[in-house]
């Protein structure tokens, strides 16, 4: 009975195993992923420009959806305050292919098959063999730093959330 509970407990304790948590003002995580289109962007390269990344679940999803056209919908007040979007899931190009072309999406969704960028951004989520990223959303400032956070977000009201803190730290740096 005692080894089942040692064995019972170190294997739930891999899966409660996590880097640091990342932080405001910290550099963000570099990286490197392909689009739908089959054009890799790197995030360094957007340095000088404000970049929103949002992980979500899975393509052609409700949330998902709702979410994504969200940011459709308000990518003309994205571009006003000088900024880029970026979706990131762990779906494949061929995924988002048919996800953007089905919703007009007039951004960049970028695939993570490994996970890899939504581990460093706390973004992974892990249940046994299910991966997927998490519905968190970030806002990189010009300097490359973390500069807002939003965990588990609400696919309905997101976007406009993001609009208005966008527009404040815009302010607050002047």
């Amino acid at each position: 009975m005692m080894k089942k509970m040692i064995l019972i407990t170190g294997f739930l304790g891999l899966f409660s195993q996590s880097q640091a948590a990342i932080q405001l003002g910290q550099s963000a995580p570099d990286f490197t992923l392909t689009d739908q289109h089959n054009k890799q962007h790197t995030l360094s390269n957007y340095q000088g420009q404000w970049v929103v990344v949002y992980f979500y679940p899975k393509d052609d999803t409700p949330g998902c959806t709702t979410e994504a056209c969200s940011f459709r919908d308000a990518i003309n007040h994205i571009i006003a305050k000088r900024a880029v979007v970026f979706g990131i899931s762990l779906d494949d190009v061929e995924s988002h292919q048919r996800f953007s072309n089905k919703n007009s999406l007039p951004f960049s969704i970028l695939s993570d098959p490994d996970g890899k960028v939504a581990k460093q951004y706390d973004s992974l989520g892990d249940y046994w063999v299910v991966k997927f990223a998490k519905r968190n959303s970030f806002i990189v400032n010009p300097a490359g730093d973390i500069a807002k956070i939003y965990k588990s977000v609400d696919p309905q009201t997101h976007v406009t959330t993001v609009l208005k803190d966008l527009s404040n730290l815009q302010k607050a740096q002047k």
